[in-house]
């Protein structure tokens, strides 16, 4: 016969058990943000994933700021972080080294938020002039894109161009200070070097004939195990995006307030960086691999990774 006292034991065990499974299910999104204007750094700012995904019981927490993607894309591939952004450039570049990075947002990059830049006083006054000059550029990325893009376009061969290699933290004072004679580099980089570091745009993204993107990307084992909660972010995304693109102004303030940039940079980085957030089409992927293939026909990367497989889509 089990008396009360046996009872009372057997209700504080099932407690017990009830409360060490909540504490099981309980989750927790971890995203590494970027310190740029894109959706995630607005998502942070106004607060609003917190608030959407705290509605499903899940917690988020913030790495970073991360400078650019390819440290934010070491930290997902230590699995220190679950989902960050970054350039369709980048996620090529990760994939074929083998990090397994998932796209699963597309945003076409606008051609003014991105380029390659000269100092005013500079003699360079075309890509040709580029012949026998340093470059800075950020390995892989967006800045070593658009210098061999603009290279090929213009009939210049690369090896009479000096790649430097660096961050973009460190680009902008070595264009400062003339170590290098240009810099290829994307925004708030380009709007800081137009308008702190005398610089003017040598040619955009559309003269260079960029196909490059801002994508959100997420790991490969939290696309698999967590579709649900990253259709959950995502959904908080693209309602930042639709905010974005009806208040520019707005969402540039809070842009350069986040990159702790000047006021004044506010308007042109809202209207640069406020465009369309898409779930990744079979065109947007097919673009991906166009670049992929570039990439390794150019000899940026060793060899074509698989796109298929680095892209995802959600609704």
């Amino acid at each position: 016969m089990i008396n009360k006292r046996t009872l009372l034991t057997l209700a504080a065990a099932t407690l017990l058990g009830f409360g060490s499974m909540a504490a099981q299910a309980a989750e927790t999104v971890r995203i590494g943000w970027l310190r740029g204007p894109n959706d995630i750094t607005l998502a942070k700012s106004r607060g609003t994933l917190e608030k959407a995904l705290g509605e499903k019981g899940i917690t988020v927490e913030w790495a970073g700021p991360f400078p650019a993607a390819a440290p934010a894309f070491e930290a997902l591939n230590a699995g220190s972080i679950d989902i960050t952004a970054g350039s369709s450039t980048s996620a090529i570049a990760a994939l074929a080294a083998r990090v397994p990075v998932v796209v699963f947002g597309y945003q076409k990059m606008a051609a003014a938020s991105e380029g390659i830049v000269v100092k005013r006083t500079s003699t360079i006054a075309s890509i040709k002039d580029l012949a026998g000059k340093k470059v800075a550029v950020n390995r892989g990325g967006t800045g070593e894109y658009l210098l061999m893009q603009a290279l090929e376009k213009n009939g210049v061969d690369p090896k009479t161009v000096e790649r430097v290699y660096l961050s973009p933290s460190d680009s902008g004072p070595s264009f400062l200070q003339n170590h290098v004679d240009a810099w290829a580099t994307w925004d708030p980089f380009l709007s800081i070097a137009e308008a702190s570091y005398d610089g003017k745009v040598l040619a955009d993204g559309n003269a260079i004939g960029s196909d490059n993107a801002v994508v959100l990307v997420a790991s490969r084992t939290f696309t698999d195990q967590k579709r649900d909660t990253l259709q959950a972010v995502f959904d908080v995304l693209k309602s930042e995006n639709a905010w974005a693109l009806e208040h520019k102004a707005e969402a540039g303030a809070i842009w350069a307030k986040e990159m702790n940039l000047p006021a004044e940079l506010a308007s042109k980085i809202g209207e640069n960086n406020a465009v369309p957030t898409t779930p990744v089409s079979d065109a947007d992927a097919a673009q991906i691999g166009k670049i992929a293939d570039w990439y390794a026909e150019s000899g940026i990367i060793p060899s074509r990774p698989d796109v298929s497989k680095g892209v995802v889509g959600l609704k």
